[in-house]
């Protein structure tokens, strides 16, 4: 004789706990997201501060939004514009012209802004920002980074 079932608690309803656990993919993606809210490097903090409750024009950004099984850095769904905040790691990534080639399928203009820009010319990075905003162009490529990436050191490694 089998035993019966335990009844499912309250707070979770019919299985809802074994229903988290197997979605696994959305909900490590969005852990990660949150956690990402939480901890932002010292760029994204200075750029949500200044895109956070509609104070950039009155345009509306979400910050470290999972899309799919993508994060971006922030987001404004009603000009479709992701504004990523980077660093050097970010030249020439696969992941990163994979990511955004899968986005862009999927409406999104894409733009990215480096570190050093965001913590020292943020005025500058303001004004490509809302540029790339009020253009209303569709599929528009990457704004130039404010100032290029440099390149790799010199032999030794010591500037010259």
């Amino acid at each position: 004789m089998s035993e019966p079932k335990p009844s499912p608690s309250p707070f979770t309803g019919e299985g809802g706990a074994r229903r988290r656990k197997a979605v696994g993919g959305r909900g490590r993606a969005l852990a990660r997201a949150r956690e990402m809210r939480r901890n932002p490097t010292e760029a994204e903090a200075v750029l949500w501060r200044l895109l956070r409750a509609k104070r950039l024009a009155g345009w509306k950004f979400r910050q470290q939004q999972q899309l799919d099984s993508y994060i971006v850095d922030f987001v404004c769904f009603e000009a479709r514009l992701i504004i990523e905040a980077d660093g050097s790691q970010h030249i020439d990534n696969d992941y990163d012209a994979e990511r955004d080639a899968y986005l862009r399928a999927q409406g999104f203009r894409i733009v990215r802004y480096y570190n050093n820009d965001i913590l020292a010319r943020r005025e500058a990075v303001l004004t490509s920002i809302l540029d790339v905003l009020n253009s209303g162009a569709t599929g528009v490529e990457p704004v130039p980074p404010l100032t290029p990436f440099p390149g790799p050191p010199p032999q030794g490694g010591r500037e010259q």
